[in-house]
């Protein structure tokens, strides 16, 4: 039997289910990210440093979220949002998050999609497709000239993916080894017109 899938955008009470399918789609990236905070925002765990993240951030949290629902059920996620001039007033916390914003700082103006994710019993169902070609839509609908990304060189699904739906590299970075990090990789910086 088939299922249904529907995609949503996300409120602030998704930020729970947001914060687990943004660490499944970084791989243990975000959760790196969240330990270095996790004492700032007063949380005991480092998921509960990532809820709040995803509570408190704006379009890089829920706000710029859509939600996949299969059966009415959270199924996967995709964040996206348009990258902006201010980008180049960030100070990277470490030299990690700095490759990762000279990255971005080379397609301002472009739609970012930030994470894609499916749980893995949903996985096979075309939802990752269903979130792509909606983050394609969102960026026409916002004007924005382009799409882009970045994700790890060993990440073969995904750029399977997208090189699908026609992004194509533009950049690759030798990525910073960092505490928890299982693999070495260069950062993809993957692009493509809207049109």
């Amino acid at each position: 039997m088939a299922g249904l899938l529907k995609l949503r955008p996300a409120e602030r009470h998704d930020a729970a289910e947001i914060a687990i399918l943004v660490d499944i789609s970084s791989h243990g990236f975000a959760h790196w990210l969240w330990q270095s905070v996790m004492h700032d925002c007063d949380a005991e765990t480092v998921m509960e440093a990532g809820l709040r993240q995803m509570q408190e951030a704006g379009m890089e949290g829920w706000q710029g979220t859509t939600i996949a629902e299969w059966d009415g059920v959270t199924a996967g996620l995709s964040i996206g949002f348009t990258l902006d001039e201010s980008l180049h007033e960030l100070k990277p916390q470490n030299e990690v998050l700095a490759q990762i914003i000279a990255l971005q700082c080379k397609v301002i103006g472009s739609r970012f999609i930030d994470s894609v994710a499916v749980y893995q019993k949903f996985r096979g169902k075309s939802i990752g497709r269903a979130l792509v070609a909606n983050e394609i839509e969102q960026a026409k609908l916002s004007g924005n000239a382009s799409l882009s990304l970045i994700t790890e060189s060993h990440n073969s699904v995904a750029l399977s993916l997208y090189r699908g739906y026609g992004f194509e590299e533009m950049e690759r970075l030798e990525a910073v080894k960092r505490i928890g990090q299982d693999k070495v990789h260069d950062w993809v910086l993957l692009t493509r017109n809207v049109n």
